[in-house]
């Protein structure tokens, strides 16, 4: 597992942190680092800022599991960057076996709005009705096609170990996902160097992504699902991710058989 310096920060529980930023309302901002980059973004973060801690433990592992259709509306409204899209997932936090099923939405301004219940861990590769029914009535109240909820089944896997942190500014949230792979059951993919920075705050910039743009880094266009998806099959198309997959996904780290 890779390591991140995080013991000079604070700790913050999971019942403050959501208090102070649940954000599940906000806008996202992706940045696609390299290891070396992470450790020096630490370095400039404000000593104020803390970590999400829970039992000692400072970083998690997660898994999530995309659901798409037969022909892949999710993933194709992302690749073509439609203003109304979704995606459905299954969240597992493997670290205390929960697990919950999301639905995303984004909507008018770039906003993403996620929606979300407690989910049966031992189901969460598949949907069952009761998850049908919870995604037909989300993507409906969103103003998509319901229909949709039917015909969705696992697309691709991710696992990765993330990091939470709360800077002292009001309504902002960090979290460092390392230790990155992927499988779609026929291939897999992992690159250990790839680290991926979420900023979650309101509709401006957070002091975190000013400090990032200072760093020479700026926000990118990636998707765990999308660009993952078309990193391991070259048939999909791929234009939106097409310099993050030359940059960061070389042939050094192309799929393997699974």
């Amino acid at each position: 597992m890779s390591t991140l310096p995080l013991e000079r920060f604070g700790s913050v529980g999971l019942d403050e942190l959501v208090s102070e930023a649940e954000l599940l309302t906000r806008v996202d901002r992706k940045y696609v680092l390299r290891l070396d980059e992470t450790l020096g973004l630490l370095d400039h973060l404000d000593p104020r800022t803390r970590v999400l801690t829970i039992d000692g433990r400072r970083r998690f592992h997660y898994e999530s599991v995309y659901f798409d259709t037969p022909d892949l509306v999710s993933y194709r409204q992302a690749a073509t960057g439609r203003r109304r899209r979704f995606k459905v997932r299954t969240r597992s936090y493997l670290d205390s076996r929960q697990a919950f099923l999301e639905v995303k939405a984004r909507g008018p301004r770039e906003v993403t709005v996620k929606e979300r219940i407690g989910y049966d861990m031992a189901a969460r590769d598949h949907l069952t009705q009761t998850g049908r029914d919870y995604t037909a009535r989300t993507l409906s109240g969103q103003g998509l096609d319901a229909g949709l909820a039917d015909e969705l089944a696992p697309a691709l896997t991710t696992r990765y170990t993330r990091a939470t942190l709360l800077p002292p500014e009001t309504g902002v949230r960090v979290t460092i996902d390392t230790d990155l792979a992927w499988s779609d059951g026929e291939r897999e993919l992992g690159i250990p160097d790839l680290v991926i920075v979420e900023t979650k705050a309101g509709s401006r910039p957070s002091g975190i992504d000013r400090l990032l743009w200072r760093l020479g880094h700026r926000p990118d266009s990636v998707s765990k699902y999308g660009t993952c998806l078309a990193a391991l099959r070259d048939d999909l198309p791929s234009n939106k991710w097409a310099r993050i997959l030359r940059h960061h996904f070389t042939t050094e780290e192309t799929a393997r058989a699974a």
